[in-house]
C-alpha cells in the first residue's frame, strides 16, 4: 500500500509563491512519473506539471515560466514551486505519482489534495 502526504497549500496573495512537496511511503519498489494536478470548483481536474524518474518534464500552457516542477528520488519526493500567482490559479493541487509496489505491478496513486486560494 502506498500513501502520497501533500503540504505547503494555502492562501497568498497575487504576484506571491508557494511551495507544494509531496512524499509517498508504504511498499514502494520504485516510482515512474510524478505529476501534479489541479481542481477548481465547477471545472475538471487538469495537469498542472509532470516529471520523469530522469527529470523530464512536461508543464501546461497556463502555468509554464511561472511554476516549476522537480523531485528527490532518494526521498520518493515531488514538489511544485509556484511563481507569481493569479487568482485562476485557486483550486485543490493534487499529488499524482505511477509506483511500482514490485517490478511488474504499477499502481497510479494520488494524495489527498492541498487547498491553494490566490487572492487579496
Amino acid at each position: 500500500q502506498v500513501q502520497l502526504v501533500e503540504s505547503g497549500g494555502g492562501l497568498v496573495q497575487p504576484g506571491g509563491s508557494l511551495r507544494l512537496s509531496c512524499a509517498a511511503s508504504g511498499s514502494v519498489f520504485s516510482i515512474n512519473a510524478m505529476g501534479w494536478y489541479r481542481q477548481a470548483p465547477g471545472k475538471k481536474r487538469e495537469m498542472v506539471a509532470t516529471i520523469t524518474r530522469d527529470g523530464s518534464t512536461y508543464y501546461a500552457d497556463s502555468v509554464k515560466g511561472r511554476f516549476t516542477i522537480s523531485r528527490d528520488n532518494a526521498k520518493n519526493s515531488v514538489y511544485l514551486q509556484m511563481n507569481s500567482l493569479k487568482p485562476v490559479d485557486t483550486a485543490v493541487y493534487y499529488c499524482n505519482a505511477v509506483v511500482y509496489l514490485s517490478p511488474l505491478s504499477p499502481v497510479s496513486s494520488w494524495g489527498q489534495g492541498t487547498q491553494v486560494t490566490v487572492s487579496s
